[in-house]
């Protein structure tokens, strides 16, 4: 749960080989990393995000899985988590699941009957100079999260938590990627999406950035918004098994945690009354107040608006765990720790 008083985001620094920075980040934070597995693996075992119970032994059986899959999408990535995972002192398959949590319940829901998954994260809206979003998640993340700086061929700055490669980020060619977890039923062994968010972090150009994603093997499902400093962006809600694309033509693009394309809704999970309320509710204010001229003050008020930013409360337990404003074109990112109406975003910019 986040804390009564302002916290600074921590920033840790990534560089040299896979292996290296994979090191580095596990030395850093073994501790915290542990302590998240653990809950991360309990969660996806004990039906309450995926919908269905699962034994440990089968949930980590289905992450070893995953992992050929990982290393054939990126064979480097792949690197830096195992190096990761063992400076840490967790498996390689307990480090794709406290990275790829919440594409990896839809993969556990896809084994067998469900009942209505508690998965619900996220706010997003892209116009032709900003991307902005919200990082919804169960409370107990919130201690956990972090500014990775990671000095890739093209650097990128990336917010995270500990233990995961990526999960929204810029680097120094402008490109800028946002994202909003969806719910769906056909969840599979495959890529968890936050190697497709460090992959679109080396691209150069928007093209190879949306190629990243849809060429990406999914296991779950998540919606994907990348921009670049010319102005160019798109939205792709990413099912396993279909991608609806939409690009960025004026009018600014809203995302939050329900699918909008016919296709892709056909996919989605049965949703929980109150989460489905909250997202349709989050989406219908952003769309209002991203129709008023953006910039950096005015993205931050909407990441702090009442009905946007989120406080824990029973029986979900889900909060704004953090925020972040883009503007590819001067490669500045505003990123801030926790419940953003109670604490100050902090500027960053990339090189």
């Amino acid at each position: 749960m986040s804390e009564a008083t302002p916290r600074r985001i921590r920033v840790l620094s990534l560089e040299g080989s896979p292996a290296e920075r994979g090191r580095a980040h596990g030395l850093a934070y073994a501790e915290a990393i542990r302590e998240y597995t653990a809950e991360r693996v309990h969660l996806a075992a004990d039906g309450s995000w995926a919908g269905r119970p699962a034994t440990r032994a089968d949930v980590l059986a289905l992450a070893e899985e995953m992992l050929p899959a990982h290393r054939a999408y990126a064979p480097d990535l792949t690197e830096e988590m195992v190096a990761m995972a063992e400076a840490a002192g967790i498996s390689a398959a307990e480090a794709i699941i406290v990275g790829g949590f919440t594409d990896f319940v839809d993969a556990v829901r896809a084994r067998g009957a469900a009942n209505v998954p508690e998965e619900d994260d996220c706010t997003s809206v892209l116009n032709a100079r900003y991307l902005a979003q919200t990082w919804d998640m169960h409370d107990s993340a919130t201690p956990h999260v972090v500014m990775l700086d990671v000095r890739d061929e093209i650097p990128a700055l990336v917010f995270s938590t500990v233990g995961c490669l990526a999960q929204i980020g810029m680097n120094a060619a402008g490109i800028a990627i946002g994202i909003n977890n969806l719910v769906g039923t056909d969840g599979r062994v495959g890529v968890t999406w936050p190697f497709v968010v460090r992959k679109v972090l080396q691209s150069a150009t928007i093209e190879t950035a949306l190629a990243c994603i849809l060429d990406a093997p999914l296991a779950g499902a998540h919606d994907y918004l990348i921009l670049d400093a010319q102005g160019r962006g798109y939205n792709v809600e990413a099912m396993p098994t279909h991608a609806a694309v939409t690009p960025f033509q004026g009018t600014p693009l809203v995302h939050t945690n329900h699918c909008l394309d016919a296709e892709t809704l056909r996919r989605q999970a049965e949703r929980a009354p109150a989460l489905l309320a909250s997202s349709q509710a989050r989406y219908t204010r952003a769309v209002e107040l991203a129709a008023a001229p953006l910039d950096v003050e005015s993205l931050i008020a909407l990441t702090r608006d009442p009905v946007i930013c989120r406080r824990s409360e029973p029986p979900y337990h889900v909060e704004s765990s953090g925020a972040v404003v883009m503007r590819p074109a001067t490669r500045e990112l505003w990123a801030v720790w926790g419940v953003p109406a109670d604490n100050e975003y902090q500027r960053f910019r990339v090189f």
